[in-house]
C-alpha cells in the first residue's frame, strides 16, 4: 500500500501562486507515476498533470500547461504542483494520485482563489 498526503492548499488572491505537495509513504516503489487532479463544486474531477516517477518526464492537460508545473523529489518521495497566475476558476479540491492505474489517492487539499 501507498499512502499519499497533500499539503499546501489555502486561500490565495487571483494572480498569485501556490505550491502543492504530495508526500508518499509505504510501498513507494509502487509509485510508477504521480498525478494531480482537481474537483470544483458541482463538477467532475479533472486531470491536471502527471509525472513519471523514474524519469521525471511530465505530461499536462492541454489547458493546464503553462500556468501549472509538476515536479518531484524522489529522495523525499514527494511530488509538487506549482500553480501560477491563479484564477478564481482554479478554486477546487486538489488531489494527488499515484500508481499505474491511479490506485492510490490522497485526501485532497482545498485551494480557494479570491478575486
Amino acid at each position: 500500500q501507498v499512502q499519499l498526503v497533500e499539503s499546501g492548499g489555502g486561500l490565495e488572491q487571483a494572480g498569485g501562486s501556490l505550491r502543492l505537495s504530495c508526500t508518499a509513504s509505504g510501498r513507494t516503489f509502487n509509485l510508477s507515476r504521480m498525478g494531480w487532479f482537481r474537483q470544483a463544486p458541482g463538477k467532475e474531477r479533472e486531470f491536471i498533470a502527471l509525472i513519471n516517477w523514474s524519469s521525471g518526464l511530465p505530461g499536462y492537460r492541454d489547458s493546464m500547461e503553462g500556468r501549472f508545473t509538476i515536479s518531484r523529489d524522489k529522495a523525499a518521495n514527494t511530488g509538487y504542483l506549482e500553480m501560477n497566475s491563479l484564477k478564481v476558476e482554479d478554486t477546487a479540491v486538489y488531489y494527488c494520485a499515484a500508481g499505474q492505474g491511479w490506485t492510490y489517492w490522497g485526501q485532497g487539499t482545498q485551494v480557494t482563489v479570491s478575486s
